[in-house]
């Protein structure tokens, strides 16, 4: 059905430019690079012609457009200097660039359309944060295809061991390791943030084995259930750890959470001779250099399940992913190469909420509940399964309309039409019908994994049997 719906889409818009002189042969025939260009400057042109109109318009508009034109129309892949090919690394490093500029040029960007402003530096670093952890999640969803439901519970454990090794909660020791902006007489164990990131790695990767060697012997829905358990289980210990199983021990706090957190920071010989921040937290523009902070922390994410994809390894996850019965008969060990990938997902969910506790400066039990698990889940979903680029975007997008869309999109919507909505009390309503549309119309995601796309297209075009048979009647 759906097929029939594209395929009618497609014949009506070819007899509608067929009208004006323009058939799909003399499209076909035209050069890529032509019909590239065309398609480009029609798309900015109406992206320039709605902000003008509804949005704010800025003369940066105009930049901006001609940025994107650059970057998408000339095919860089090919660029080669010498013997050397560069081409796949221009538009990556480009990207980075325009990221990394962004507090320079952000405020002085048009009003976009129903989205409005472009995103403030505090909504950039919750979107940098989600991305490491889809990304992290996208080791185990995407690479390995195992169905986790409750990746929060790292999330919230990273974000503990932060509590734990830079704050004041165990107040009757006294360590410090390198932290920056103490004060006299602080008490606890205040570890170099640095160091605790790694930490909470770390110690998130070797729970994801303790817990993955019993559970990964399950498939499909009873691993699906299982992790969901364990997403339950961690926060309510959180919630509850002020008097951790009776005994009186005082772990998280509770309800209270754990604050302050130690900020990050490099100390005062960095900053007096190589100039980086001595401490985060007392700087004028502490959102722009966490924003970079987070930046770094997923180019290195990125980067990592980059090598681990094409890695001995990561054949072994999508051969599980596409048939684990012949990933076993081809000799690939199930329970260690699943026991992997949960443990790298683990790993970077713990550094993710590590770097978000010290960012709020604090650890809540209110902060992790069953729908983060859920939404993260939905930007590897919504990106494409398995493609870094579409992860990243999934993310992105999804965590910006959770902390300023959903609310510039509710305020367009009244001052225009009048009305008195409010839009983020549907917020979960509107991820679910984005889900439900993109499952329709593209399930392999917006930007997919080749692999993927393939499986899942192979599977929408075989044609159903009650579909023959109306067709044959």
């Amino acid at each position: 059905m759906l097929r029939r719906f594209r395929e009618s889409v497609s014949r009506s818009w070819w007899s509608l430019l067929g009208a004006l002189g323009l058939r799909r042969e003399r499209w076909n025939a035209w050069p890529f690079l032509l019909r590239r260009t065309i398609k480009a400057v029609i798309w900015i042109g109406l992206a320039l012609i709605l902000t003008a109109s509804v949005g704010v318009w800025k003369a940066s508009a105009l930049a901006a457009a001609l940025v994107i034109l650059l970057l998408v129309v000339p095919w860089y892949r090919n660029l080669t200097i010498g013997s050397r090919r560069i081409g796949k690394w221009i538009l990556p490093a480009a990207l980075l660039a325009i990221a990394i500029g962004y507090p320079y040029y952000g405020t002085h960007m048009p009003e976009l359309p129903l989205f409005g402003p472009f995103p403030m530096m505090s909504t950039l670093v919750v979107m940098m944060i989600f991305t490491i952890m889809a990304l992290g999640l996208n080791f185990v969803v995407g690479y390995a295809g195992l169905l986790d439901l409750g990746y929060v519970a790292f999330y919230a454990m990273g974000a503990y061991m932060a509590g734990w090794f830079a704050s004041n909660q165990f107040a009757s020791q006294n360590v410090d390791f390198g932290a920056v902006g103490l004060y006299k007489g602080d008490t606890g164990f205040h570890f170099s943030l640095w160091l605790v990131l790694l930490m909470a790695g770390v110690a998130t990767a070797l729970v994801g084995i303790i817990i993955g060697l019993p559970t990964l012997r399950l498939r499909g829905d009873y691993l699906a259930i299982v992790t969901l358990g364990f997403g339950e289980i961690l926060p309510q210990i959180a919630r509850n750890g002020d008097n951790l199983f009776g005994t009186g021990f005082n772990l998280t706090n509770g309800t209270g959470g754990i604050t302050p957190i130690d900020g990050p920071g490099f100390g005062n010989w960095a900053h007096t001779h190589l100039g980086l921040p001595a401490q985060y937290l007392t700087l004028g523009n502490f959102d722009t250099v966490f924003f970079w902070t987070a930046l770094v922390l997923v180019v290195i994410t990125a980067f990592c399940s980059a090598r681990l994809r094409d890695s001995r390894i990561g054949r072994a996850w999508v051969a599980i992913r596409e048939d684990e019965t012949a990933a076993a008969a081809m000799g690939v060990p199930l329970m260690r190469t699943k026991t992997w990938s949960y443990a790298t997902g683990a790993f970077f969910g713990g550094v993710a909420g590590a770097f978000y506790a010290s960012y709020k400066s604090g650890a809540f039990p209110d902060d992790f509940f069953f729908q983060i698990s859920v939404f993260i889940l939905c930007m590897v979903i919504l990106g494409g399964m398995g493609n870094i680029w579409g992860v990243i975007f999934g993310a992105c997008f999804l965590a910006y309309l959770d902390r300023e869309g959903l609310s510039n999109i509710g305020t367009q919507i009244n001052m225009h039409l009048h009305t008195n909505i409010s839009v983020p009390k549907y917020e979960f309503g509107i991820f679910g019908a984005i889900i439900v549309i993109v499952m329709l119309f593209r399930p392999e995601g917006l930007i997919p994994s080749s692999r993927v796309a393939a499986e899942l297209h192979e599977g929408v075009h075989d044609e159903p049997l009650y579909d023959a048979e109306v067709a044959g009647a």
